[in-house]
């Protein structure tokens, strides 16, 4: 029965901080490695926790997480990275805007900037921006995705396609250890490709937890990037690419 409470008491931390790890697991329970393995064993079975080296995380694959879910992932982590962004933005720029929880993270540190103009294919976005006055959004149209507000299709792309962008700024499922950021669905991907050749400079805003999940599709490589925002640090290949490729790495940790 004990185990039972501290089981369901992990998979709550997992799904706050989107990570939890088998020694600080330990210590918080006060209980061995062993048993905290043990755990994480049968939270893995049951599909609930997929595990990672030292630890586990939120399961994905070949389905994302819900969207609300996906949300409360790691908030703290996606607001430095998005004050980060923020930063990174001028005022009066033009900015295309993608689908994702950290991309509205984004948004809300932008509220505050002027003479913007967003395009976006979220509609949540849309939203949490519409409070700032001295701000012009244009939401792409065609087919609403109801389960997180998404905008997709052909009359998005070819919405997109008008316009020329001073930054898009763009979230993703994954992004696997050869630097490609990888998606689960095929018309998003195309609505960011296209958001990518229409734009000057294209900054990607991931945490850590991207670097440890995988998704299906490919959007792009991070050779294709001007900059990656991230809460941690790359692994040394990737960095060293990313070097090669004059990708430049901002850590929102520090």
């Amino acid at each position: 029965m004990v185990s039972n409470f501290r089981q369901k008491d992990i998979l709550d931390i997992a799904q706050d901080e989107g990570k939890v790890t088998v020694d600080n697991l330990a210590q918080r329970y006060n209980v061995t490695v062993q048993t905290i393995r043990r755990d994480l064993s049968r939270l893995t079975e049951s599909g609930k926790l997929e595990r990672v080296h030292g630890g586990a995380v939120v399961p994905s694959g070949v389905i994302n997480i819900e969207y609300e879910e996906r949300r409360l992932l790691n908030k703290i982590g996606k607001k430095n990275i998005a004050k980060k962004c923020a930063d990174q933005i001028p005022n009066g720029a033009s900015v295309f805007m993608n689908i994702g929880t950290t991309t509205e993270s984004v948004a809300r540190e932008l509220l505050n900037h002027e003479n913007l103009l967003i395009v976006t294919n979220n509609l949540n976005i849309a939203n949490i921006l519409a409070t700032n006055k001295n701000c012009e959004i244009i939401l792409a149209g065609g087919i609403l995705r109801r389960i997180d507000g998404g905008i997709v299709g052909g009359l998005t792309v070819e919405m997109v396609k008008q316009f020329k962008f001073d930054y898009s700024i763009l979230g993703c499922s994954a992004i696997d250890s050869d630097g490609d950021l990888l998606d689960f669905d095929g018309q998003e991907i195309i609505v960011s490709q296209t958001a990518i050749n229409r734009s000057r400079k294209i900054i990607v805003v991931a945490d850590y937890l991207k670097f440890e999940r995988k998704a299906p599709l490919t959007i792009c490589s991070l050779s294709n990037v001007n900059t990656i925002i991230t809460d941690t640090l790359l692994a040394d290949k990737l960095q060293n690419n990313c070097q090669t490729w004059k990708t430049n790495i901002i850590n929102a940790s520090n």
